[in-house]
């Protein structure tokens, strides 16, 4: 994030926080075109086409077939369009912004991967548009450079706000993603703050078009957590060390996928689409769900919580696991955050069944440890915890704070760098830049 934003109060930084309002919705009306169109391809493809076929479930050459279909859109993606299809998943979360030329790249790169089952989230994907919207408004009011820098970090945020929970926790990344700024952090964030809220507002008051309502990471109908034990908190800790162990070694993997593919796109990517949909066959001759391991898990949430067998549970999530570190590594084009968060619930729904703990403390210490497994970050996975289980059940907090805090000391001790793992936005480049204004 640049640090270089005008002072505040000056008509210079007024004009810069208004801007930041005005990014805030056309970001998020991107955001949910995306969003919209993935979720209606994805029904038909999922729902649709097996129901015409007059089966209750995908049989098992769409299974096999369609990851296939959604790797040649991908390899189409990245090697017919400039940009490679965006950042790598596997280098974490980035809000750096791309030339405006490479969003189509992203944009078909990321329909190939989150429509046709690939295990990984939308939030790369909506933040290069937002960051687009904020390069574009950005041009559009003749700011300088390093304004800019700030405009499209706030178009990130916006177009994002809604999969947190609201604009709390895009604030909390913010914060987090710069703690070096000192003094000069709370001026430099109040543009995407704003953006976030509108953005927020926008995806509010959109509802559940175009499926809208299943985009955002929810839980329903958890049971209220009126008070917290010490074997809970026990608990906390423990899952927030093996998440993190977990999510490690897939990190790990991937990364090792990742090499064997360097110089190549087509084999690596076709060949990791048939892992993930020979591991979905796996997962249902074993009682389980092939739509639980396919996708990033944001719709999946449910089934977890409702889930009683921990045998079941234990075959999806090392499935999941081996899927999740496959797509990070073959070459799809998507978020490293949701499937991992899916992960740290579904590792602590498997305590929670054995000892009979509330699905709501396991629901706070696995979406917190797992986010935190990932990001890097404390403060920001603790309070989409916190919002995920709802204000009825706050005593559940001790609990994500310990399992995040484990988390962290687990991922430093294993020689995981503990610095968050995001890539702040630079100056736009030189292509998508905006000319400075002349006075």
């Amino acid at each position: 994030m640049t640090t270089n934003a005008p002072a505040a109060g000056t008509r210079a930084y007024l004009r810069l926080v208004l801007f930041g309002a005005v990014i805030g919705a056309p970001a998020a009306l991107l955001a949910a075109s995306f969003l919209a169109l993935v979720t209606t391809v994805q029904r038909w493809l999922w729902h649709g086409v097996p129901a015409a076929l007059g089966q209750s479930t995908p049989p098992w050459y769409l299974v096999l077939g369609l990851p296939l279909v959604g790797a040649a859109i991908v390899a189409a993606g990245r090697k017919l369009l400039p940009g490679d299809g965006g950042h790598k998943p596997l280098a974490g979360m980035s809000t750096a912004s791309l030339p405006l030329r490479e969003i189509p790249g992203v944009a078909v790169a990321a329909f190939g991967t989150l429509v046709f089952g690939a295990v990984l989230g939308p939030e790369a994907p909506l933040i290069a548009l937002g960051c687009a919207v904020g390069a574009v408004v950005a041009r559009l009011g003749r700011l300088d450079a390093k304004q800019a820098g700030l405009l499209t970090t706030a178009g990130a945020f916006s177009a994002v706000s809604a999969l947190f929970g609201g604009p709390l926790v895009a604030s909390f990344l913010l914060v987090e993603g710069g703690v070096g700024m000192g003094a000069a952090l709370i001026p430099a964030l109040l543009p995407g703050l704003v953006a976030a809220a509108v953005g927020y507002l926008v995806f509010v008051g959109l509802g559940d078009w175009g499926g809208l309502g299943t985009t955002a990471l929810t839980v329903p109908d958890l049971p209220p957590y009126p008070e917290t034990t010490v074997l809970d908190l026990a608990v906390a800790v423990a899952v927030g060390v093996v998440v993190a162990v977990v999510i490690g070694a897939a990190r790990r993997l991937a990364t090792a996928v990742e090499v064997q593919s360097r110089g190549r796109i087509a084999v690596p990517l076709f060949a990791g689409a048939l892992c993930v949909g020979a591991l979905a066959l796996a997962v249902r001759a074993l009682g389980g769900d092939s739509q639980d391991l396919l996708f990033s898990g944001q719709s999946a949430l449910p089934n977890l919580d409702a889930q009683t067998s921990v045998w079941t549970l234990v075959v999806l999530l090392v499935a999941k696991a081996l899927a999740y570190a496959v797509c990070l590594g073959c070459g799809f084009r998507g978020g490293p955050i949701f499937p991992s968060i899916f992960l740290g619930i579904g590792v602590a729904m498997v305590p929670a069944i054995l000892l009979g703990q509330s699905p709501t403390i396991a629901v706070a210490v696995g979406a917190a440890a797992g986010m935190v497994a990932t990001t890097r970050l404390l403060f920001a996975p603790v309070l989409f915890a916190t919002i995920l289980v709802g204000t009825g059940s706050h005593d559940a907090v001790p609990g994500a704070v310990l399992a995040a805090a484990a988390a962290w000391l687990t991922l430093n001790a294993m020689g995981g760098s503990p610095t968050p793992n995001t890539t702040p936005a630079p100056a736009p480049s030189p292509d998508s830049a905006p000319k400075r204004e002349q006075h």
